[in-house]
């Protein structure tokens, strides 16, 4: 799609997310989407709107005494043959790239946005950048360097698809490479040499004797992840090999921080050479706060552990506790086939306009 392209916010939800679709939004491409974003929310008077890179934030101000966050990113994978967005009013489902990932979820946030004019809570709708790409791009991340205060709240929601029920915060994750280190020989001659690819079977041995914890946290419980996913040695095919990384993924429930998930890895690989190559937090739910209570209410009451990183994490961070909520099935995200069932935009819409007073 080229030229200005203008949303109409008076539309319903799921002819929103078509529009949406329909703007080509991959990563680093989202100029044209978040003009069209800023332009329709700056004809709000109740909103007031800042813009950064190509991230649009608008917020509330009546003096509410509770403040939340609903956000969503704008951006979307790499096409795959599945845009323009097709709808097919047979089965209930809206097809297309971004439907489920997730712009159902921000057609949900803009309606709010614009129909919802007085809360019963102060509320900031965030829109952002490269969430799909490395971090460094990611319009949250940024804006939580930037201008953090645009970020705090009492409360926040963040749209990933989810099924349409509440994901309560989620785990973090970080990736280690753990070393051994051999001596090269001849392989015709191996005694006289160290292989450091068989020196890894006891790294192996401890992580297939790995028992993994099940913390519960506000009721609900999660399940930590202890896994080699790489491994990677050798030389050549007639030489000992004399070195050989694991690179190891844990998923690590939020009572834990950081620095406590590195402690434990270093310990349970004690002897050997651990280097910390990524890291991220989680997200503890926070479902005793007040506004979360009255969230999970008005949504139905059911809430599941998130398992996966989401950006919820990055409000846990500034000590803002977060829950996924949004239309569409997450296994479906990056799909060719990507849809989100029309009964998820509308019933989520639904449940946060009664959550926030609109109904």
């Amino acid at each position: 799609m080229t030229g200005a392209v203008e949303l109409d916010l008076t539309l319903d939800a799921v002819t929103l997310t078509r529009a949406l679709v329909d703007i080509e939004s991959v990563s680093k491409n989202e100029q044209a989407i978040a003009d069209a974003v800023e332009g329709a929310l700056t004809t709000l008077p109740h909103l007031t709107v800042v813009r950064r890179g190509n991230t649009v934030v608008a917020r509330t101000d009546l003096g509410r005494d509770e403040r939340v966050v609903i956000a969503g990113h704008l951006d979307t994978v790499p096409l795959n043959d599945n845009l323009p967005s097709r709808l097919d009013e047979e089965t209930g489902l809206l097809h297309g790239l971004g439907t489920c990932d997730m712009k159902g979820g921000d057609a949900v946030i803009l309606r709010l946005a614009a129909t919802v004019p007085e809360p019963v809570r102060d509320v900031t709708y965030i829109l952002y950048e490269a969430e799909e790409i490395d971090s460094e791009f990611n319009g949250l991340n940024k804006l939580s360097q930037s201008d953090p205060d645009l970020m705090q709240a009492d409360f926040a929601i963040l749209m990933e698809p989810s099924d349409a029920v509440v994901e309560a915060g989620c785990q973090g994750t970080l990736r280690i490479e753990v070393r051994t280190t051999g001596e090269r020989a001849h392989s015709a001659r191996s005694w006289k040499g160290v292989n450091a690819i068989h020196g890894a079977a006891d790294v192996l041995a401890r992580l297939n004797a790995y028992e993994a914890r099940r913390p519960v946290i506000d009721g609900l419980e999660y399940h930590e992840g202890l896994n080699a996913v790489s491994i990677r040695g050798g030389v050549a095919g007639n030489v000992l090999p004399d070195e050989c990384v694991v690179e190891v993924n844990f998923r690590f429930a939020p009572d834990r921080s950081e620095a406590e998930a590195e402690a434990f890895v270093r310990e349970f690989f004690d002897g050997y050479d651990v280097r910390l190559t990524d890291t991220a937090p989680g997200a503890l739910p926070g479902l005793d706060r007040p506004a979360a209570r009255e969230f999970i209410a008005a949504v139905g009451g059911v809430v599941n552990p998130k398992f996966g990183w989401t950006d919820v994490a990055r409000f846990t961070v500034l000590g803002v506790p977060a829950v996924n909520f949004g239309p569409g099935d997450p296994m479906l995200a990056h799909k060719q086939e990507e849809f989100v069932p029309i009964e998820h935009v509308e019933r989520c819409e639904q449940q946060l306009r009664r959550w926030l007073g609109g109904l």
